[in-house]
């Protein structure tokens, strides 16, 4: 394969972005570009000592910029350059086009261009591995899906909505939302969890917010969230729901058994999977559900996703719910330690999970919607006698408490006591008596909430219906 074209790099584009950053540009207004973005390398010297001289000075200034070369590369750079940085610098400045007034669609467009050439690199270098006999498709598919991940993750678009406000603007904003959820009369500036209880303390899932659902297995994780992704369709909010985990059918015939449960329709979802469900209790299901088909709820069930394959998904799902005219609110991912590192710190699970959350904080605010994550708690908790989750119990890295607007732990006493064997008679007969008192309670444990209460809240469950109700509802 030939090398890529003299005119596929079009040095102008990064001779704009400079020129526009040494005439006084804000340089926090291209947060998002990095010196490695730039093909040319004494273009990355420059605008890695532009960011030097930002951090320390407030302004990129050319003199402090010059100073920042040491006296020998600047003499090397200036016997490559036929010039002397200054003269250099002086003609960036002068021949910029656009200037400060467009600098990030400037500096946006040194990203494209830098991902371009990354993607027409690796195509080169994936051409001559494929032409190697011995090579393995699915290796080569690996790595340049890596590589591409990462090419993708960069070039992203941007925020979606206006996120420089004066302070008043903020607080009409605020006023507008408690207004609105008068309104309403139901009191919510967020999405109803579809738990009156749940509701009163939290205002519901707040937009641009992170909200953990975490728990060992079988507390419930999926049964609360997808109960929750119901109620709030039910209200008419678009919903998406992608599961890693389990394919849409499993959870459609959980969502079926927790609708007809409203009904007085008890049938465990366990019998609708394995065939066990008569042909009168199917009836039944279909009769209590026949409004699903109408509910903004969308269900995405690949599995070994990454958070760049995430945030494509979540595009495609809110073009979806909007051509449906039920714009996308509220995002479930079930669950967390599924989804795919990236490779950039491939064996380093704590900072592949520090990777993952801060792209899951990132994903709520720039699409204004709420995210609920599931996640599994550290196996740690299993050896102790009161096993209710802890914020330590939170698997392979701090920054899940750090970015998480809500961390709530699920933890039901009843999974624990039907397992527990041995002890005296009377040990025995309390336990049971326990069992019975506790047999559909699931505790609800708001563990950190930015702007309410931590609390513990009990919820009704029926876990073989994939039912969750305020307590005391059968």
């Amino acid at each position: 394969m030939s090398a890529l074209p003299a005119d596929a790099f079009i040095v102008e584009v990064e001779q704009e972005v400079l020129g526009a950053i040494l005439l006084g540009s804000d340089m926090r207004r291209v947060h998002f570009l990095q010196p490695g973005h730039f093909r040319e390398p004494l273009h990355q010297r420059v605008f890695a000592n532009m960011q030097v001289a930002f951090e320390r000075y407030g302004s990129a200034n050319p003199v402090v910029v010059y100073k920042l070369f040491s006296v020998d590369e600047a003499k090397n750079i200036a016997a490559k350059l036929g010039k002397s940085i200054p003269a250099y610098l002086a003609a960036l400045s002068a021949n910029t086009v656009y200037g400060p007034a467009r600098l990030e669609q400037s500096a946006r467009r040194v990203v494209e261009q830098w991902g371009r050439l990354c993607i027409a690199d690796e195509a080169q270098r994936l051409f001559a591995a494929a032409s190697d006999p011995s090579s393995n498709p699915v290796d080569l598919i690996s790595v340049a899906g890596q590589a591409f991940d990462e090419v993708l993750s960069s070039v992203r678009s941007g925020p979606k909505r206006k996120t420089r406000l004066t302070v008043a603007e903020a607080v009409d904003n605020a006023v507008a939302a408690s207004r609105e959820a008068s309104a309403r009369g139901s009191g919510l500036t967020g999405i109803t969890w579809g738990l009156s209880d749940v509701n009163r303390v939290t205002g519901g899932m707040q937009r641009r917010d992170l909200t953990l659902l975490a728990a060992r297995p079988s507390m419930g994780k999926t049964t609360v969230g997808l109960s929750a992704a119901l109620s709030a369709a039910k209200s008419g909010r678009g919903v998406g729901f992608i599961s890693l985990e389990m394919d849409a059918d499993k959870l459609g015939a959980r969502a079926i058994t927790d609708l007809a449960y409203d009904w007085c329709v008890k049938v465990p979802y366990a019998d609708v999977i394995k065939g066990r469900a008569d042909a009168g209790a199917l009836q039944s299901l279909q009769q209590a559900a026949r409004d699903l088909d109408t509910l903004p709820l969308w269900i995405e069930d690949q599995s070994g996703m990454s958070m760049t394959d995430i945030r494509i998904k979540t595009e495609a799902l809110m073009a979806e719910a909007e051509k449906a005219g039920t714009p996308l609110e509220v995002l479930f991912i079930d669950h967390l330690g599924l989804i795919k590192p990236s490779s950039r710190y491939q064996g380093n699970r704590v900072n592949e999970v520090t990777e993952m959350s801060g792209a899951l904080k990132s994903l709520a605010r720039e699409y204004g919607i709420a995210v609920i994550a599931l996640s599994q708690l550290n196996r740690a908790l299993e050896g102790r006698n009161d096993k209710r989750p802890q914020l330590s119990d939170l698997r392979d890295s701090g920054s899940l408490e750090q970015d998480a607007d809500t961390i709530v732990f699920l933890y039901r006493e009843a999974y624990y006591l039907e397992r527990e064997q041995g002890g005296s008679p009377e040990q025995l007969a309390d336990r049971t008596e326990r069992l019975i008192d506790c047999q559909n309670k699931l505790e609800f444990h708001i563990a950190k909430q930015r702007n309410g209460p931590i609390t513990m809240l009990e919820l009704f469950a029926d876990m073989a219906c994939s039912a969750v109700r305020n307590w005391g509802r059968q």
